[in-house]
C-alpha cells in the first residue's frame, strides 16, 4: 500500500492562532503533502469557542475536520452549524441531545478517514467516560473508516495516556490536545497506534498558554478577577505528522513546531 499522512494541526487561539494557520498551512501541506488535515478549533473565536465565520476560515485555509473541546458551546450562534457541517465535531461523550456530533467519516482518493472528538473527565465536565465512548464508536466505524484518529481533549496527562495505551492497535492515533503545552512523548505505541499527551497550541507563544501574560501574573499576584485577552506576541503553529505504510496503523509520528512570524 502507499504511504498515508495525517496533519494535526493543535488548539487554534484566538485571531493570531488563526492568522498563523492562514499563512503557515498551506506551507505546511506543500512540504508534507498530507492525505487528510486535522485542526482542534475550540479556542479560535477570541480565545474561547468557535463560531462558523472562524470555522470556515479554518476551512478555507486546507482544514478538512475541526475538533474541538471544553469551549465548543461558548458561542450559542455556532449551535446551528454544528448540527448542520459533516466536518467539524464536539466530544463524542457529551449528552447525545448536545449540538453537533462526536465523530465524521470523511472519503478522499477512495480512503475512508473516521475522526472521533473525547473529553476527558478529570477536571473537566463530560457526561460519559470517554473510554466507553470510544470503545462503542471504534466497533461503529469498524466497517465504515480505514483510518481513524482520536482527538483527546483532556486536562490529566494521567487519563490521556491511558486511553492511549487503551487504544493501542485499533486506531491509526491518539492525539491530545487541550493543554497548550506540547510534550516530548510522541511515539507509535507496540500496537501501532501513535500518540502524543498533547500536541501544542498553535497562538501567541509569547503569553500564558495564549492569554497575555501580564494579565495572567496579576491574576496569580492579586487573586482578583481579571478580564483576560488573546496574547499576540510570538506565533507559533504547532501540532505533528502522522504517517502510516500498513493498513490502519501509524508507521511513525513526527512534532510540528513552526514560528508563525507577525
Amino acid at each position: 500500500m502507499s504511504e498515508r499522512r495525517v496533519l494535526f494541526i493543535g488548539d487554534v487561539v484566538g485571531e493570531p492562532g488563526r492568522k498563523a494557520v492562514e499563512n503557515v498551512l498551506p506551507q505546511l501541506i506543500e512540504r508534507h503533502a498530507p492525505d487528510l488535515v486535522v485542526t482542534n478549533g475550540e479556542n479560535i473565536a477570541g480565545g474561547l469557542g468557535i463560531t462558523e465565520r472562524t470555522a470556515k476560515k479554518l476551512f478555507a485555509a486546507g482544514t478538512d475536520v475541526i475538533t474541538t473541546g471544553n469551549h465548543v458551546y461558548r458561542h450559542a450562534e455556532v449551535y446551528d452549524f454544528l448540527d448542520r457541517s459533516d466536518r467539524i465535531v464536539r466530544p463524542a461523550n457529551y449528552l447525545e441531545t448536545n449540538p453537533g456530533h462526536g465523530h465524521a467519516v470523511l472519503e478522499k482518493d477512495g480512503v475512508r478517514w473516521a475522526v472521533i472528538n473525547l473529553s476527558g473527565r478529570v477536571f473537566v465536565d463530560a457526561a460519559y467516560s470517554p473510554f466507553h465512548v470510544a470503545d462503542r464508536l471504534i466497533g461503529k466505524l469498524r466497517d465504515k473508516a480505514d483510518y481513524v484518529i482520536v482527538d483527546f481533549h483532556a486536562e490529566a496527562t494521567s487519563e490521556k495516556v491511558a486511553m492511549g495505551w487503551h487504544l493501542d492497535g485499533r486506531v491509526l492515533a491518539v492525539i491530545g490536545t487541550h493543554t497548550h503545552v506540547p510534550t516530548a512523548d510522541g511515539r507509535v505505541l507496540p500496537g501501532g497506534t501513535a500518540y502524543i499527551t498533547d500536541a501544542g497550541m498553535t497562538g501567541a507563544r509569547g503569553g500564558v498558554i495564549g492569554v497575555k501574560r501580564e494579565q495572567i501574573i496579576q491574576r496569580f499576584l492579586t487573586q482578583m478577577p481579571v478580564r483576560f485577552e488573546t496574547a499576540d506576541e510570538d506565533p507559533w503553529v504547532m501540532g505533528c505528522l502522522v504517517t502510516s505504510d500498513r493498513p490502519g496503523l501509524a508507521s511513525s509520528i513526527e512534532q510540528i513546531l513552526v514560528p508563525a512570524g507577525e
